[in-house]
């Protein structure tokens, strides 16, 4: 019979490989390649994307996406998050670490074959001004919304409990402006500056409402294991402490209180992500593989 903590281990590796019995094929496969890809150990990518602070990031991202009601109407209507999140979750993480850690054939297939998904995800959204408006997952301004929103929250999450950044905060905006420009974001921002500048320019479209309400119930309560529930909840109430205000009052959300008194969320997010960093190893299989081709690369 597995022990206890063989099993919680198990499961914490399935919810980040839908269940996978091995380490997924594509980790492995990201030793291959000719060249280095976009970016190295060195890089503020590799650093924010190597840490824990990214299980934070990923629901502060879904969070603050939501608010735009284009990209939750696509979300809303042809997702299948409530019905399969792990594998949504594991589609996320597979892109992500093959931008990071692949080299930039991989990187580019990886935003291409995203990109031909995006074709087929269509319909229509009323605005705020109460225009019916029809949208595509390829339209110029939603690509951007999720790629602000994905910048924001990782950048966020990792300041708030995470280490140092090479190259200090600027540094991983630029990097994943890579990213932005492989998924067609023209000129995304190359510093906090110009994310800030350009978040603030969707502010007038963005709104809570039922539908919102909805989504957040289920990113606060999805379906994990019961081994996991208890952490989840510490990295959810993280993801709401690191919201900036704007959004944290928008989304009707605030940092738990005991009465007036704000609960410490730092100390037990640290935590937190250490026992998972502890469970599924360091470096991870996305990074060791990376490092594998760029040691036989002589990069």
């Amino acid at each position: 019979m597995e022990n206890p903590l063989s099993k919680w281990r198990s499961e914490l590796r399935g919810t980040f490989s839908n269940n996978a019995p091995t380490i997924p094929q594509w980790e492995l496969d990201l030793e291959k390649g000719d060249d280095g890809g976009y970016f190295g150990p060195d890089s503020a990518a590799w650093a924010v994307h190597g840490s824990m602070t990214t299980l934070v990031a990923g629901i502060q991202s879904l969070l603050i996406q939501a608010l735009h009601p284009g990209a939750l109407a696509g979300v809303h209507d042809h997702s299948s998050y409530r019905s399969d999140p792990l594998g949504r979750l594991a589609g996320t993480i597979r892109w992500i670490f093959t931008l990071t850690y692949g080299d930039t054939a991989a990187a580019r297939q990886a935003s291409d074959k995203v990109l031909r998904i995006h074709e087929h995800i269509r319909g229509s959204y009323n605005t705020n001004s109460g225009e019916v408006r029809p949208y595509t997952a390829n339209d110029p301004d939603l690509l951007r919304w999720i790629h602000l929103a994905f910048t924001q929250a990782f950048l966020a999450t990792h300041e708030a409990y995470g280490g140092p950044i090479p190259g200090g905060p600027d540094a991983y905006v630029a990097d994943w402006a890579v990213a932005g420009a492989l998924m067609q974001v023209d000129n995304p921002p190359t510093t906090v500056s110009g994310l800030d500048d350009q978040l603030a320019s969707f502010t007038k479209e963005l709104r809570y409402d039922e539908t919102v309400a909805e989504t957040v119930a289920f990113i606060r309560n999805p379906p994990l294991a019961r081994s996991q529930q208890g952490g989840y909840k510490v990295l959810f109430a993280a993801a709401v402490a690191s919201l900036p205000p704007g959004y944290k009052e928008l989304l009707k959300l605030s940092t738990p209180r005991l009465g007036p008194i704000p609960l410490p969320v730092t100390v037990p997010t640290k935590g937190v992500l250490s026992v998972v960093r502890w469970s599924l190893g360091s470096p991870g299989p996305s990074e060791a593989s990376a490092r594998a081709r760029r040691i036989r690369l002589g990069v």
